[in-house]
């Protein structure tokens, strides 16, 4: 009998916790009200307190629906902090290629990746627009605060919407809603630039080009792009002169397209987004792939001692049709001859030799030619251990750890082949050793 009471009790205690949510729902849109009514109060209405009362209880009503759930949170753990609060629905979704479960509450779902809770997306706000209001409200305040007494709250509320429009955004992001990902961005950038705060957020600018155009409209990534250069902000590695040349592409515009490439190249020579652009329009337009160079002699003009740029002509060489192979190791020996210490050059010789010598392998299991077999494994064996030696010399100058194990991979994959051989066995046992602890 004390059985069936307490199960009932717990039953019970569900059903009211699970209703608490919609009461605080409730109870934050009546708080809104009640602000939003002091500041018709014509002798309240001048005050500027009264005003960022306002924009926090709208920030207030926008947490409220979220519950009591936060980021990381392991699921039975969860259940414990909602304390006998039930979820209306259960169920499972895919997010960017993994699938996880979904509880459904009255105002939020609950994604959960591993056991733990990974996104809450609100279903129910409190209010319509709580973010949009709040930021009204502090803009209001900022305008009555003429002697600046309240700077810092005002600042503080707006930076606040300003963070929360950007978790919409990521979580937007997540659940792959790029539109509205784009649109949450845009509202943090706007954000960002409300007096008193005024910290230009590039970074949402940039994202809200960035979404927009992973959502196909690519008129809006424009927008932003453009708004980006304006700012002198560039992405990374010079990305949105590449975005911008490829819409003006799309537009049939291959004059600004090519404008937007080589104004990035020669502010960002090394970005393969632009390098890859330029030798893509000059190796099929007619014009003259001598013009890529052209470009790279002016950044080389700027930076005499920049060993990377050689690294650049070497790529763009090795990138022709067909490839210039000499003139690209020419370049890759240079940029030693700058700075002992650079290793991209050696990489990009190890990575070639590397790749070629797969090229060949293959070519030779299709051989039916004995001869020709036996020269082209020949050619195979040369060219491996070709590669070896320059991975081993970007290894001994390169104080990165990650590109060491990266090259340590390849030379222990080199030199497999050549094992029966007691110096290569040993360099084998050496660099697996290396790959095998990570340092």
């Amino acid at each position: 009998m004390k059985k069936i009471i307490f199960a009932i009790a717990i039953l019970a205690f569900a059903q009211m916790a699970d209703a608490q949510t919609i009461k605080n729902a409730e109870s934050a849109a009546k708080k809104v009200e009640a602000a939003k009514a002091a500041t018709q109060n014509e002798k309240k209405a001048v005050n500027p307190a009264v005003w960022i009362k306002l924009g926090q209880t709208y920030i207030d009503a926008y947490g409220t629906v979220q519950g009591d759930g936060y980021i990381g949170c392991a699921e039975a753990e969860l259940a414990i902090i909602l304390q006998g609060v039930k979820p209306v629905s259960t169920g499972t979704a895919t997010v960017q290629g993994n699938t996880m479960n979904v509880q459904h509450f009255e105002t939020a779902d609950y994604y959960f990746s591993d056991g733990k809770l990974a996104i809450i997306k609100v279903t129910k706000p409190a209010v319509e627009n709580p973010l949009g209001e709040a930021l009204n409200a502090f803009k209001k305040a900022y305008e009555l605060d003429t002697k600046a007494k309240k700077t810092k709250d005002i600042t503080d509320g707006i930076s606040m919407v300003h963070d929360k429009y950007s978790n919409d955004a990521l979580t937007a992001y997540q659940l792959q809603d790029f539109a509205e990902s784009s649109k949450c961005f845009e509202a943090a950038y706007e954000a960002s630039l409300v007096e008193p705060f005024a910290q230009v957020d590039t970074n949402s600018l940039y994202n809200a080009g960035l979404t927009a155009w992973i959502a196909g409209d690519v008129a809006r990534s424009k927008v932003f792009f453009e708004k980006c250069l304006e700012t002198k902000y560039f992405g990374e590695d010079g990305d949105v002169y590449a975005r911008l040349a490829s819409i003006a592409e799309k537009e049939g515009n291959a004059e600004l397209s090519v404008k937007y490439l080589e104004e990035g190249f020669v502010n960002y020579p090394k970005s393969q987004s632009i390098l890859i652009g330029l030798i893509n329009y000059y190796t099929t337009s007619g014009g003259s792939t001598d013009r890529l160079f052209e470009l790279l002699d002016v950044a080389k003009s700027n930076e005499p001692n920049n060993a990377s740029l050689w690294y650049v002509e070497g790529n763009i060489r090795l990138k022709m049709d067909p490839p210039q192979v000499d003139e690209a190791f020419a370049a890759y020996d240079h940029c030693a001859e700058i700075d002992p210490n650079y290793e991209y050059g050696h990489i990009g010789k190890g990575i070639y030799l590397y790749n070629h010598a797969v090229d060949i392998q293959e070519k030779a299991s299709n051989e039916m030619d004995d001869n020709k077999y036996m020269a082209l494994v020949e050619e195979y064996d040369k060219t491996l251990k070709a590669s070896v030696v320059a991975f081993e010399q970007a290894y001994e100058v390169t104080k990165d750890n990650e590109i060491k194990i990266t090259v340590a991979e390849y030379i222990k994959n080199a030199c497999f082949r050549f094992r029966t051989d007691p110096e290569y066995q040993a360099k084998y046992e050496k660099y697996e050793a290396v790959v095998a602890s990570g340092k």
